[in-house]
């Protein structure tokens, strides 16, 4: 098949396949729903048990464990801490489960019952499953039944018999490892499309350049073909004035066509969607140690050049790169958001927000090429434009654009 009519496929947007992002958001939403629905069915039974606690511990953990769990479905459906709002909520659940033996003032009130926080004991485990890696997650879906099973045999427990205190935590151990298994699952398969599709969006790109630069090649050799070597074999055989002046003019106009077609660059060919970009920026998340809240706007219908989204990839990761260096101050939480606008058919805004430790611009050495190199004049080459803002003290927003006119352009 001949160069020029090769063609690049273009990568299909008609199923979108699933992410590790969006298996952390169905996660958390699903433990803040299902926790909210075990804490509401819980409710009756840790009232009526409250009165077997020391006066005002009955009242103060409800307050804790079900105002953490109201916290973690906000979190969870806002998309914000997640993993923060899970973790806070295993370990609250711990402590709760370890110190019920010493706050209970009258066991025979209790009637022998089932205290209360075996059934949120499979929330708990989840939450860890949720919050923390897959090793911890074991050890605590573990260890916080079988601190059940033991206080389970206590006055302070019930007093129930052996068989029924290991059922019962052989029964929270199950629920727990089942949740693991599930998740983990789905980690591992979304990583694995995760990077299959980053993977694809690589070799599209290098596709995509070939064919751009094959096409300029096919385009220049015809022009050569049909302006330069007729230019040249019309000098060569001119004799007298007028013969020499058209050669001239056809010279002129070879050289005009040579220009034009250097300068129009064989990457400008090919295009592709904001949503690539965007599943690009996503991937890089998630090997970050620092986590990064995410907004896109606009995506959909917006496609960029190659060599632009390329660009915005490698000056929003730097910038992403740059923040969890540099950002933290010990003692206080960083706050990082990454925020993704689409600009009509064809630009796009990249903000890269945290509430760090900030900088003066003029105290970064000269050698630091970070901010320099990496990030405004590779934007400059690309066509586009960036802009660093920072205080000490009030955080820093890096905001990079394609094209160069897209930074106060609306969506």
């Amino acid at each position: 098949m001949p160069a020029a009519e090769w063609r690049v496929p273009r990568l299909s947007t008609r199923r979108a396949a699933v992410t590790r992002a969006q298996v952390e958001t169905v996660s958390g939403r699903a433990l803040g729903l299902f926790g909210l629905v075990f804490g509401a069915q819980t409710l009756p039974v840790a009232l009526e048990q409250s009165s077997a606690l020391v006066d005002g511990a009955g009242v103060a953990m409800m307050a804790i464990l079900y105002g953490a769990l109201v916290v973690l479905a906000v979190a969870s459906v806002a998309k914000v801490a997640v993993r923060r709002a899970a973790l806070t909520f295993a370990a609250l659940y711990a402590v709760a489960l370890a110190a019920w033996p010493f706050l209970i003032e009258d066991p025979a009130a209790l009637d022998g019952g089932t205290p209360w926080l075996y059934y949120i004991c499979t929330v708990a485990t989840a939450a860890a499953v949720v919050a923390v890696p897959a090793s911890v997650a074991t050890g605590y879906t573990v260890v916080v039944p079988a601190m059940y099973g033991v206080i389970r045999l206590l006055p302070a427990g019930g007093g129930a018999v052996p068989l029924l205190a290991v059922l019962d935590a052989m029964y929270a151990v199950i629920l727990g490892v089942a949740v693991l298994i599930i998740v983990t699952m789905l980690r591992q398969a979304a990583e694995a499309v995760d990077g299959a599709q980053d993977a694809a969006l690589q070799r599209y790109d290098v596709a995509a350049r070939q064919h751009a630069t094959e096409s300029e090649r096919v385009k220049v050799d015809a022009l050569v073909h049909d302006s330069v070597l007729t230019t040249l074999l019309s000098a060569a055989a001119a004799e007298s004035p007028d013969e020499r002046a058209l050669a001239a003019r056809m010279a002129r106009d070879a050289v005009k066509r040579l220009d034009e077609a250097g300068a129009s660059g064989p990457r400008a060919l090919e295009r592709v969607g904001l949503p690539v970009l965007v599943r690009r920026l996503r991937a890089a998340l998630t090997t970050f140690a620092a986590p990064f809240t995410v907004r896109v706007v606009n995506a959909g219908g917006v496609e960029l050049p190659v060599e632009a989204v390329d660009a915005l990839y490698s000056a929003a990761v730097q910038a992403m790169v740059n923040s969890m260096q540099h950002a933290d101050e010990p003692g206080r939480g960083t706050r990082r958001e990454l925020r993704i606008r689409g600009v009509r058919a064809g630009g796009c805004v990249i903000e890269i927000a945290d509430n760090g430790v900030g900088f003066a611009r003029h105290d970064v050495p000269v050698e630091r090429l970070g901010l320099r190199v990496s990030i405004e004049e590779r934007m400059a080459n690309a066509g586009g434009g960036a802009e660093i803002e920072s205080t000490p003290g009030h955080g820093t927003t890096v905001t990079i654009a394609w094209p160069v006119g897209a930074m106060g352009g609306d969506a």
